[in-house]
């Protein structure tokens, strides 16, 4: 490796961040080869089985001597080309990545929060040559391996390395941004591979990590899976196990394996203040990978359920304003123009508490759950609305970047109302720009209201799911609210365009 090189990455490496994708890089191939056995023969045998689950007290010997003839080590030779980069300031070192990357807005979230002084600056980045080295696993005889998308982006060449020191070319037959997960394949046949696995582990069970961290090659490490289901955020169908076995730069899309051998999950990304392990690493669970790693393995790329909503999570306010026992389910904001939703019959303000049955915890989970539906699959949306539970069938569209983009339509502007203050701390005057809804022009900074993060600049859109364009229209809502027996009402506010939910108490609890 060339010094500047090594330099360049050491001091990468070494820069303070908060989460860090484990497979990005700058590292040679002769470094990463720096060690391994040139002379020994990739181990021909069918698909690997280990005999019986591993005790830990007697260490992970036998599992890992069973499963690291199908872990690899990934080398990318890739071309970058000019974008825009975002950068923090103070200690903060955010990693080239492009503003599409799934986890952009993770770095950019948490750079503002941690060493970043004197704001962002953007700058334009030549194109440049680099070589990146990460991780990956055979899934079957005939050479299909997989690893995260990060590893293999932009890439010109892309090289397996076996444990024994085999080299073999890569052709990339896949790729999904959106889950970071990618297949490529090398030409081979009863090549040693592993499976995934067939019952959900658990938090607290074993794992075992294999990877290439840093470029040195068939690193094992060990741990327990510490969480399920985390978002990490930039990641619209974030599902991840957070695991403490050590995870280092490098080791992006390998494996972690349980202690019968199985894959669990694929290696992706780790939270670190310095940069380096601190034992909290995610990977996307097995029952994920083999969804997409199915599909990318045909060639024809990914299709995902398009159901066609802007949502937010049910807080408990919302829950109490609507009458819903538990603060559960995703709210819709408001269905997508012409979307299978809104054909439907979906409606702003419906909440969606399952979907075929399965109840839906959170937005992020109604969007998983739609996403790894079938297009033109047919689903029942159950719904909370007007305090009671109705079901809904639904088409389900095809989900493509236009549609994940588009914007939900804009309520229909009301007539011009004279300004008057409310009666829960706010001064509300007709919205003049035409989008409908009242107005904050000024708010009692001890009200509900400002606690629960009402601003001046805000629009009071719907008062209880029921439009509002005067404040006697505002009154008479909140009064239906209270004559109902509840204690919350249900705004649908707006700020910068975005409509959101929040639940408003109509009694400050003196």
């Amino acid at each position: 490796m060339r010094p500047t090189l090594l330099s360049r990455t050491r001091r990468w490496l070494g820069a303070s961040t908060l989460a860090l994708i484990v497979g990005i890089g700058g590292v040679s191939t002769a470094y990463v080869l720096t060690g391994l056995p040139a002379t020994a023969q990739v181990q021909k045998a069918a698909q690997i089985v280990v005999p019986e689950a591993v005790q830990p007290q007697s260490g992970f010997a036998d599992l890992v001597e069973a499963v690291k003839p199908a872990v690899v080590s990934i080398l990318v030779e890739a071309t970058e080309g000019p974008q825009d980069v975002q950068r923090g300031g103070g200690n903060f070192n955010m990693p080239d990545l492009p503003k599409d990357h799934p986890f952009h807005d993770f770095f950019q979230q948490f750079g503002d929060q941690f060493g970043g002084q004197g704001g962002d600056q953007q700058e334009q980045q030549a194109p440049r040559k680099f070589m990146a080295a990460g991780s990956g696993f055979v899934i079957s005889s005939d050479g299909y391996i997989v690893t995260n998308n990060h590893v293999v982006e932009n890439a010109t060449k892309v090289t397996v390395v076996f444990d024994n020191g085999d080299e073999e070319t890569a052709k990339i037959i896949g790729t999904d941004p959106r889950t970071d997960l990618a297949v490529v394949k090398i030409e081979g046949k009863d090549l040693p591979f592993v499976s995934f696995e067939t019952t959900p582990s658990r938090v607290g069970d074993w794992v075992v990590a294999v990877g290439n961290p840093f470029g040195l090659g068939g690193t094992v490490t060990a741990g327990v899976i510490s969480a399920k289901g985390r978002n990490i955020g930039g990641s619209n169908y974030g599902d991840f196990l957070q695991i403490d076995a050590a995870v280092n730069t490098g080791n992006s899309g390998g494996p972690t394996f349980n202690t019968k051998g199985e894959v669990v999950g694929v290696n992706t990304a780790i939270y670190s203040p310095n940069g380096g392990n601190v034992g909290i690493a995610f990977a996307i669970p097995a029952s994920t990978v083999k969804t997409i790693v199915d599909q990318l393995k045909t060639g024809n790329g990914i299709t995902r359920g398009y159901l066609g909503v802007s949502i937010q999570d049910v807080t408990k306010d919302i829950a109490d304003g609507v009458g819903l026992q538990h603060a559960k389910g995703a709210i819709v904001r408001e269905p997508t123009a012409d979307s299978p939703a809104g054909k439907a019959g979906v409606k702003s303000g419906d909440i969606v508490t399952a979907v075929d049955g399965t109840p839906i915890d959170d937005a992020l989970g109604l969007s998983r759950t739609i996403a790894g539906k079938a297009p033109d699959s047919t689903v029942e949306l159950t719904i909370w609305r007007d305090g009671a539970e109705t079901k809904i069938s639904v088409k389900l569209g095809t989900l493509t970047e236009d549609a994940a983009q588009s914007e939900p339509s804009k309520p229909t502007p009301p007539a011009e109302v004279k300004p008057a203050p409310s009666s829960v701390g706010l001064t509300l005057v007709p919205n003049s720009d035409g989008s409908g809804g009242l107005l904050i022009q000024d708010i009692d900074e001890n009200s509900p209201a400002a606690e629960k993060g009402f601003a001046v600049g805000d629009a009071i859109l719907e008062v209880d799911n029921k439009p509002v364009a005067t404040v006697d229209e505002f009154e008479t809502a909140l009064a239906a609210v209270k004559a109902k027996g509840l204690n919350t009402a249900l705004i649908k506010a707006s700020r910068g365009g975005e409509a959101r939910f929040i639940g408003l108490p109509l009694s400050d609890g003196k």
